[in-house]
């Protein structure tokens, strides 16, 4: 069945009036999951106009009232989990499992934000004046314009949209147009949760319709996932603009196997970490650093587990691996991994493209483990944002740190080792955002910060408690008795 695709402006569904477009399954390319039109620029025009008018009112909504339409989608997607999780399999491509539990992570992400009604909003400081006391009080920034990713196309929408709304502010949303099926699922269940026309605006487009968001002077701050590419401009025109901007962008996340590590666990784990999504994750493993000592078993075990992995059709019990969101996604991978091979790497699994049946029919890749003569490759350096981790030996633990850190992303990072010294050395040494000891490199909960540091992100972290920082805005209050 295909869906037809609406864009949600100003509490109205509507057909869009630019360039028709349709939603593939990755799988099975020959079967369109949805399809629709893009927004004209007159759409996009008719968004923030909507966002900005219902700006006022949306901000003297109690926040207990807010945070309760959040509550009620969050009851909607878990509702729906089982549903909406197939979709999401037949437009991105991810497991059927993992595609569920993205569903049930949205819910839960939509509920810590609810569950910020209860928590305190401002602080009290001394003054140093007879009866005055000083306030800092936040309120909502105003219309933000968000640009979502492909990748998880339910979960990361929802961790910008969740505290966007929570806080008090009106919301211009443009998703990729590769996944938009699961956004306009998470649209309508806000809408039918209570949320009033105006407040939650999706409209679908190419990088023209996210230009004219971000460009757009009724449009107060812009949070964007995606390529350090396209992040990077973003970055720019928004300082051009002098408009608050917070950007996840990409990663190149290097897991540390230490000689001491328990090695069946850390080889498990890295291929959770490279192979899981397909490798379509920003924290996802693509570089592997292992001490010496232990090089020949590690790579051994990891490149066994990657042969062994069930490469198929997502929906499809027991496959563990889907494909690819895209064509141009499989070659440039492709690409990617022939280059490296072309330049001194040793294929120790996959590597080598499906030739014939139904992975060769879908934008399926082997899983590839490639032993690396150095990190002068450009595997090393460069996101291919698919299954393919790169190996390289660290003398030791001080050389294997320096060698992950030998990077200009600075998102995620794993370390495996029973050693409690060499972790909080780690802590201490590893320039990224998120570390993991002894566990994959990917994975995040929704009540602590998220992002990264050098290339991989800009602006406040996403998540927890500190979405607040990009949200809101401070003011400083001094209050003192009348005379």
């Amino acid at each position: 069945m295909t869906m037809e695709l609406l864009h949600l402006v100003n509490g109205r569904w509507i057909e869009g009036s630019g360039a028709e477009f349709a939603d593939a399954n990755p799988a099975n390319p020959g079967e369109i999951v949805a399809r629709g039109r893009a927004a004209s620029p007159e759409e996009v025009e008719l968004a923030v106009r909507a966002a900005r008018d219902a700006a006022p009112s949306w901000r003297a909504t109690p926040h207990h009232e807010r945070a309760a339409v959040l509550s009620r989608a969050a009851a909607l997607l878990d509702a729906a989990a089982e549903e909406w999780g197939r979709e999401l399999s037949r437009e991105e491509g991810k497991t059927l499992p993992e595609a569920v539990a993205e569903v049930r992570g949205a819910a839960r992400i939509l509920r810590y934000y609810a569950g910020e009604a209860d928590r305190e909003n401002g602080e009290i400081y001394a003054s140093p004046r007879p009866g005055e006391n000083l306030l800092v009080m936040r309120r909502p920034v105003g219309v933000a314009g968000l640009i979502t990713p492909f990748n998880f196309p339910i979960a990361i929408p929802a961790w910008k949209i969740g505290p966007a709304l929570t806080y008090g502010n009106t919301v211009v949303w443009k998703p990729s147009s590769l996944v938009p099926l699961l956004a306009m699922r998470l649209a309508g269940a806000l809408a039918e949760a209570g949320l009033p026309g105006g407040v939650l605006n999706l409209v679908y487009g190419e990088a023209d319709a996210g230009a004219a968001i971000i460009d757009h002077p009724g449009v107060d701050v812009v949070s964007f996932t995606g390529s350090t590419e396209v992040g990077r401009a973003v970055i720019a025109r928004c300082g051009e603009l002098a408009k608050p901007v917070q950007t996840e962008m990409g990663g190149k996340n290097a897991a540390v196997v230490l000689a001491d590590a328990d090695l069946d666990h850390a080889a498990e784990q890295v291929c959770l970490g490279a192979f899981r999504s397909t490798g379509q994750k920003c924290t996802a493993t693509s570089r592997l650093v292992v001490e010496e000592a232990v090089a020949a078993d590690l790579l051994r075990k990891v490149a066994a587990r990657a042969g062994e992995l069930v490469v198929g059709d997502p929906l499809q019990d027991g496959v563990e691996m889907g494909p690819l969101v895209s064509a141009a996604a499989r070659e440039r991978v492709t690409a990617g991994v022939r280059r490296a091979v072309e330049d001194g790497a040793e294929p120790l699994a996959g590597a080598r493209p499906y030739r014939e049946g139904r992975l060769a029919e879908g934008w399926f890749t082997p899983p590839t483990v490639l032993a690396l003569p150095g990190t002068h490759l450009d595997v090393w350096r460069t996101e291919l944002f698919g299954p393919v981790v790169g190996a390289v030996r660290a003398s030791g633990p001080e050389e294997a740190l320096r060698l992950a850190n030998r990077s200009e992303h600075g998102l995620s990072a794993a370390i495996f080792t029973r050693d409690l010294g060499a972790a909080l050395r780690a802590v201490d040494d590893l320039d990224v955002g998120v570390l993991h000891v002894n566990s994959e490199s990917a994975g995040t909960f929704p009540w602590v910060p998220f992002g990264g540091s050098k290339l991989s992100g800009f602006g406040p972290r996403e998540q927890g408690r500190a979405a607040r920082e990009f949200f809101t805005q401070t003011v400083t209050v001094y209050l003192g008795a009348p005379a």
